[in-house]
């Protein structure tokens, strides 16, 4: 069986040495609104009752986020670093 997106949220929280409130901050930075009663869902065990499986559009946008929170803002067009 393959990583789900569950994993792979977990395995880079882990790796970043990540919180709640750091993975809801970065979710901020694209815009996107998750809060850390959903994260502790996502989280949880699969054999838990209240866990939620992680769609693509969470894991996409956590991605995101944390390319803008490790690099910074892309540059508007025609404007130097």
């Amino acid at each position: 069986m393959g990583l789900t997106n569950n994993d792979i949220l977990k395995k880079l929280r882990v790796a970043h040495k990540l919180r709640d409130t750091d993975i809801v901050e970065i979710c901020a930075l694209v815009d996107f609104k998750v809060s850390k009663a959903e994260l502790g869902a996502l989280f949880r065990s699969e054999e838990h009752p209240k866990y939620v499986e992680c769609q693509d559009q969470i894991l996409r946008n956590f991605l995101n986020g944390l390319v803008v929170h490790l690099r910074g803002p892309m540059p508007k067009k025609g404007e130097k670093k």
